[in-house]
């Protein structure tokens, strides 16, 4: 029976990698460093998009001439202004949590991104209702794929983990839920670094958000309980 159900967020309910590319590149002309093809960006995406910046920083700056510091500020200047600006909810994604929301199934949206850029993304995607909690990189002193994050969102729902399911694009999310104990899904439309996430060798891999709901709610029978505003 699944009773939570939690879900990333780039690459798996919403496509966001143009954003975050436009971001990364108005930080590297900022110091006069040229621009990166989106398929690289998108490639670094997993971790939080401050470590993104380091990631990537390492590739162009390798002998450590620009202050780090000075970057991440400058990039977190940008991200803010273009977070949430191009990002698209994945096709099928809305109705998906509109019909999960009405099953009482109670759903959670995990994420590496920082909690103020994550909730600035939901927003603009009129994703925030379906959630009860939203967790980012930053909320918790640990984030994926630390087991700890996926057990306290169960915790904090209300359930235990045979009867959770974690849904991303990576094999990160795949490690966070088989660490925690909740079942481990994958969509293969998002980034993982470039690779099939089929290679990480999901226990189920969907290739619809309907098929997510059909799988969620064929043996759920959660009863209703009252929903919290996210926080």
């Amino acid at each position: 029976m699944i009773e939570v159900l939690s879900f990333d967020l780039d690459g798996t309910l919403v496509d966001t990698g143009g954003e975050i590319a436009a971001a990364v590149n108005d930080t590297l002309r900022d110091f006069a460093l040229a621009p990166r093809a989106q398929a690289e960006i998108e490639a670094l995406i997993g971790a939080g998009t401050r470590e993104l910046m380091r990631r990537l920083l390492a590739r162009v700056d390798p002998r450590q001439r620009l202050h780090e510091p000075a970057v991440l500020r400058r990039f977190e200047q940008h991200y803010a202004a273009h977070a949430g600006g191009a990002a698209q909810p994945y096709p099928g994604c809305v109705e998906t949590l509109r019909q999960l929301r009405a099953a009482d199934v109670r759903l959670a949206c995990v994420t590496n991104k920082e909690q103020r850029h994550a909730r600035r993304v939901l927003e603009a995607c009129a994703l925030t209702p379906y959630f009860t909690l939203l967790i980012g990189g930053d909320t918790l002193p640990f984030k994926k794929p630390d087991a700890r994050v996926l057990r306290h969102v169960v915790t904090a729902l209300g359930s235990v983990p045979a009867r959770a399911a974690h849904v991303g694009d990576s094999e990160t999310d795949l490690v966070a839920a088989r660490s925690a104990g909740v079942a481990d899904w994958a969509v293969p439309w998002g980034y993982n670094a470039g690779t099939p996430i089929a290679q990480a060798r999901p226990t189920r891999l969907f290739d619809s958000f309907a098929a997510i709901a059909a799988a969620a709610l064929a043996s759920s029978a959660a009863p209703a309980r009252p929903t919290a505003a996210i926080h």
